[in-house]
């Protein structure tokens, strides 16, 4: 599972440039044609994982009920993020993938509700599916990412 977590941190670095990288206009902007912006997609991978991850193995995650029903699957931004937010979840793209791994090594993932991913299809089982899903999850969520950035630059 070491893998796993050092591609969670490289791809989790990356989101963390994009941000660094991109005025708050831009991470706020939805270009025609799409549905979400930069920053929703960042929030919704910070979201993503720790539902995975905390809640079908019956555990609480990180964050407040309000960031996960403002980023959980099905939503879409709803106005603009000001930079306190912007703050918020770049430390929390670290802070959240660190925690998950020490309680992975401290074997806290004891039991897991099953799930079936809308996205792909596949039944979740066990916590070593559901970060191995969330690597895809977010590799998925770059590409889309890139898009945007094409996009809001063009």
């Amino acid at each position: 599972m070491d893998f796993t977590f050092q591609v969670l941190n490289n791809t989790r670095e990356i989101f963390n440039k994009i941000i660094d990288n991109n005025s708050l206009e831009d991470l706020n902007k939805i270009p025609n044609g799409f549905n979400n912006n930069i920053i929703w997609n960042i929030g919704h991978i910070v979201v993503s994982e720790q539902l995975l991850a905390y809640r079908l193995s019956g555990l609480d995650s990180m964050l407040s009920d309000e960031m996960i029903n403002k980023y959980r699957k099905d939503t879409k931004p709803e106005g603009n993020v000001f930079q306190g937010e912007v703050n918020q979840i770049k430390a929390l793209l670290f802070s959240t993938i660190e925690k998950t791994k020490e309680d992975y090594n401290n074997g806290l993932f004891e039991t897991y509700n099953e799930y079936t991913v809308s996205t792909t299809g596949n039944t979740l089982t066990n916590i070593d599916e559901a970060l191995q899903f969330v690597v895809v999850h977010e590799g998925l969520h770059y590409g889309y990412v890139l898009a945007l950035l094409k996009a809001i630059k063009n």
